[in-house]
């Protein structure tokens, strides 16, 4: 899991990722950002998600664990 929050800290391009936080509480989270999410899980976790999908979990934490568990 610690790998999958430091893939996001990068696309997000912070030094410090809160997973209390949602990706929306970002100011980076952006249409790029969410597509560049939406690949990583592709290719590194051969899973497929919408991005309203993100959306809907609580926080960064709650999505990581999610995609960790599948």
């Amino acid at each position: 899991m610690e790998q999958l929050k430091k893939e996001i800290a990068e696309i997000l391009e912070v030094a410090d990722l809160d997973t209390s936080k949602k990706f929306t509480d970002y100011d980076e989270w952006d249409s790029l950002a969410a597509l560049s999410l939406l690949a990583l899980l592709d290719s590194d976790y051969n899973k497929q998600m919408k991005v309203q999908q993100i959306y809907d979990f609580a926080n960064i934490e709650e999505f990581c664990k999610a995609i960790i568990a599948k």
